[in-house]
């Protein structure tokens, strides 16, 4: 009798051994094969979260929260950008030193050469873009491998960072200007989050019934609507409790509600577009998507290029909270935190596995930490440490679901 393979294992447990007992067995199983699904970092999530607001009542209070839903966004975008990277199995050790660069020339272009904030922020932007593409021709064209052409970038942005700063090693601009602006503005109408609220609610259930129809008119597994509907009202309820929540202090964060639209445009662009589908297939086996005449070399420019851009904008908006730029930014603690938030919300670093909503889930375990540090009075230093245990735990379930499993032993029974 020939040996089950090893992704059914779980179910074939499952099925021999009923209860809780079988389906742990098959949640194992799945961990194993799928990597770090989002739903231990959820679970780490709402342990934080317990944890804090026993510590401090008021971790959990509306303020708090909302000040949390700003201070994610600008590591979080630079999380995002490194999604695309880690897609195809590469890696870019330059996006915290390229956002520190990058919100520096656009700080010395607004303030120094005075320079309207807008299109400053276009030039840096570009400019990480431009950066972003370098890197990748460099890996694409010349062979060399990511991992040190990222790593000498992120040498050489950091000394252009202290050039362009000049002297005085701080750039201070207007706090009350546009980029100012995107950290400081609310919505706050309770209409804007409740609304915001309605709308994600609304496309999952749509985007997630019409998967279910294409699924079963393909003749594959698909959910049914029972269970749609249930994970929408799961959603829902999620939704609206912090659209609530929000509401109690100041209401939607502008910089929030930007955020949230890059992380859902970008992850259409990788599940539902002829691109995404070839980054997918790039990471899972670059040989194969080679001979399939895939256009590897381009797909490797375009994600540094996507990378660059978001440590850009992630630069942009770490700027606006303190309205100054600074020659001695944490930018190696910025990159941990960042590539950190990835993979801790289910990005492999092998490659072919990941979504953009990974970097917010992520980030929102690693700047609740740093929130609970910070109203208890305790050192960053702690907030590292239990960062990088995170983050080894989630490296290490990645590293377990790539390495070879034997098959199921029968026991010699057909």
């Amino acid at each position: 009798m020939s040996t089950p393979p090893p992704t059914l294992v779980g179910r074939l447990r499952a099925l021999r051994e009923p209860g809780l007992r079988g389906y742990l067995d098959a949640w194992r199983s799945r961990l194993l094969t799928d990597g770090l699904s989002p739903v231990p970092a959820m679970m780490v999530l709402i342990l934080v979260w317990a944890v804090f607001q026993l510590l401090d009542p008021s971790f959990l209070s509306s303020r708090n929260l909302s000040n949390l839903s700003v201070d994610i966004v600008g590591t979080g975008l630079i999380a995002t950008g490194l999604v695309f990277v880690l897609l195809i199995g590469e890696i870019d050790l330059s996006a915290g030193a390229l956002s520190g660069f990058t919100a520096a020339l656009f700080a010395v272009l607004n303030v120094h050469h005075g320079m309207p904030e807008v299109f400053a922020v276009l030039l840096a932007v570009a400019a990480g873009c431009a950066a972003g593409a370098l890197h990748g021709l460099i890996i694409a064209k010349l062979g060399v491998a990511s991992f040190a052409v990222t790593l000498a970038a992120a040498l050489g942005w950091s000394g252009m960072l202290s050039i362009v700063l000049g002297g005085s090693g701080t750039v201070t601009f207007d706090d009350e200007g546009f980029v100012a602006t995107l950290t400081r503005h609310h919505f706050g109408h309770p209409a804007a989050a409740y609304g915001l609220a309605a709308l994600v609610t609304g496309i999952y259930f749509l985007a997630a019934h019409q998967r279910a129809r294409y699924q079963r008119a393909s003749g594959g597994a698909f959910s049914s609507i029972g269970v749609i509907t249930a994970r929408t009202a799961v959603l829902g309820l999620i939704a609206f409790a912090g659209a609530a929540v929000l509401n109690q202090y100041r209401g939607l964060p502008l910089a929030l509600l930007i955020f949230l639209f890059i992380v859902a445009g970008l992850d259409y662009g990788l599940r539902r577009t002829s691109y995404g589908r070839t980054v997918h297939a790039q990471g899972g086996n670059a040989e194969a998507a080679r001979r399939a005449g895939l256009r590897v070399g381009m797909v490797q420019i375009s994600v540094f290029m996507v990378s660059g851009t978001m440590a850009a904008l992630g630069g942009v908006f770490l700027a606006s909270r303190t309205s100054t730029v600074g020659a001695g930014s944490p930018t190696l603690v910025l990159l941990v935190n960042a590539v950190a938030a990835a993979v801790i919300g289910g990005t492999s670093l092998f490659g072919g596995r990941g979504r953009t909503w990974s970097a917010l889930l992520g980030i929102l375990v690693i700047q609740s930490v740093a929130s609970g540090m910070a109203l208890l009075g305790l050192r960053g230093a702690i907030q590292i440490t239990i960062t990088a245990g995170i983050l080894m735990v989630a490296v290490i379930i990645d590293s377990l679901s790539h390495r070879p499993r034997l098959p199921l032993q029968t026991g010699g029974r057909a």
